[in-house]
């Protein structure tokens, strides 16, 4: 494990980074809805990127030190408003997944969704120690603009995929 130094206290260095990480989930959906707002530049679809990204980062470090997901988006500690003037967002979790819906308000936008599932640590890498679980996720877009809710990604056989009428963002 690596260390840092500081002020005669060795800290884990892994903490920090899971500090700002933090920081920079909570900051971001906030900077990402002010700078669209003082821009016509039509990248509307980017605060839901933005938000799904940031609940699927923290669902999987709700997982981490709870050792479950969440139906509660306050609960993820992100300070994001559930419905804004495009999207409405809503999770859903289960014992073995969490999913994160970014669903369009006006018909000309595309719907989101992210899952994070539940995954034997040996599917993410076969060096770990078997018995491990760790979490996986995936983002996705529908293909059509439109309000209707796009169906579920899916983990099957060591594999993540979009759900019906959407597509993984890479």
């Amino acid at each position: 494990m690596w260390y840092q130094q500081t002020s005669n206290k060795v800290v884990p260095g892994g903490l920090l980074i899971v500090s700002i990480l933090g920081i920079g989930s909570i900051a971001l959906p906030s900077f990402l809805n002010q700078s669209q707002k003082a821009c016509a530049c039509g990248g509307l679809g980017s605060e839901a990127k933005q938000y799904i990204g940031a609940m699927n980062r923290a669902q999987q470090a709700y997982f981490l030190e709870n050792n479950a997901f969440t139906n509660n988006i306050e609960k993820l500690g992100l300070g994001i408003k559930t419905e804004t003037e495009n999207y409405s967002y809503s999770t859903h979790a289960t014992d073995k997944a969490a999913f994160n819906y970014g669903i369009s308000r006006q018909v000309a936008l595309r719907s989101w969704v992210g899952g994070v599932f539940t995954v034997p640590a040996t599917d993410a890498n076969p060096n770990v120690v078997k018995g491990e679980m760790t979490t996986l996720a995936i983002l996705c877009e529908a293909n059509s603009p439109g309000t209707n809710k796009p169906a579920a990604p899916t983990y099957q056989n060591g594999v993540l995929a979009c759900g019906e009428g959407t597509t993984q963002l890479r």
